[in-house]
């Protein structure tokens, strides 16, 4: 098995250390390399994506990446922004389908900002499409129109886009509870009434699969008021961008939620769903957990070992039983521990 290694900025490279540390308790036939993406690569290479990491990326079978970005190259030139190398590594190796889950453990229902009966038993599947959308849409771009500036941007799916990853969650949800809520805006985006049409078209292909529909405002509504009654939720990429961030709250933290994004061939880029966390970086506070569950998932759907994943995922439930906490969970009569801390504990769990 062999993975390329993206430690990233800020908390990036503390938190991928815990992961690479319990994938190598594992066992497992593993080779790891370490490449840069993001800022760290603007700083070395003048550039975001390099082409090393892009041949390593490509010869690995899975990626697996802590955060990028931060405020110093916040200034620059969009191309050579942080963001840009995720783009574009996503675009690169194909990974057309993004899943977030966002599951509520038992231990940290009082982390959550919601009532513990609204979110007690929370397991959603977010299904993110990730290579279209108005994020790589052209044209785009800031120009002088009439003597003021001009911004724009163009959302625009293929009926074979939108197809694709519509699968991949009708496929999640029969492993599930067979339910599929479609997200879209369709009352004012003609680009997503065609996803609705192409989701109603697919929901034939899975009649053992419930498929229901929702406009984004509403679902983003529902997520607060009453997120138990969505499985999974499959949407386009700027709706996903943020619905998932929104139900990663849920949970009381986005420091517990893993990420997958995948091809057609589960080939897989893998990581938490939080970002670089300037402000903390190098402090030895962040939270691992969120990159060592992302390694878990790599193990399921790159690797197809499921005993492996779930010896992860239950070294972490184990963890959370016994008590230990880092600062964005901790709550009175738990133990804080720092990113090392959690990291030995996981492994003496495992």
């Amino acid at each position: 098995m062999k993975i390329c290694v993206l430690t990233g900025d800020g908390i990036g490279p503390e938190i991928t250390a815990e992961a690479v540390r319990v994938l190598t308790a594992l066992d497992l036939k593993i080779e790891m390399e370490v490449a840069l993406l993001g800022g760290c690569a603007i700083d070395a290479a003048k550039d975001p994506f390099p082409e090393a990491t892009q041949k390593l990326a490509k010869a690995a079978d899975a990626v697996l990446l802590g955060a990028v970005g931060g405020p110093q190259w916040d200034n620059n030139p969009r191309e050579l922004r942080p963001e840009r190398g995720l783009l574009r590594i996503r675009k690169d190796l194909g990974l057309f389908a993004n899943l977030r889950p966002a599951i509520l453990y038992p231990e940290l229902a009082n982390a959550s900002t919601l009532k513990p009966e609204v979110v007690a038993g929370l397991d959603i599947l977010i299904v993110r499409e990730l290579t279209g959308d108005i994020y790589f849409g052209q044209p785009r771009g800031i120009e002088v129109r009439d003597g003021e500036r001009y911004g724009f941007n163009t959302m625009h799916y293929t009926e074979s886009e939108i197809r694709r990853i519509l699968r991949v969650a009708f496929d999640a949800a029969r492993k599930r509870n067979k339910k599929v809520c479609s997200v879209d805006k369709m009352n004012v985006l003609e680009c997503t009434q065609l996803w609705r049409d192409v989701a109603i078209e697919v929901g034939k292909e899975y009649p053992d699969v419930e498929l229901s529909h929702m406009l984004v405002d509403n679902a983003a509504m529902q997520l607060v008021k009453a997120p138990k009654q969505f499985d999974v939720m499959v949407t386009g990429n700027m709706f996903g961008d943020i619905l998932s961030d929104e139900a990663s709250m849920l949970t009381g933290s986005i420091g517990m939620l893993p990420s997958a994004s995948l091809d057609a061939n589960n080939k897989g880029l893998y990581e938490p769903s939080h970002g670089s966390a300037p402000d903390i970086a190098g402090k030895g506070l962040a939270n691992p957990l969120a990159t060592i569950l992302s390694a878990a998932m790599m193990l399921r759907y790159t690797f197809a070992n499921e005993v492996a994943a779930r010896r992860i995922e239950d070294a972490v439930k184990k963890v959370l039983a016994q008590g230990f906490r880092t600062g964005d969970i901790y709550e009175p009569g738990t133990q804080r521990v720092g990113t090392r801390e959690m990291g030995d504990a996981v492994l003496a769990a495992l």
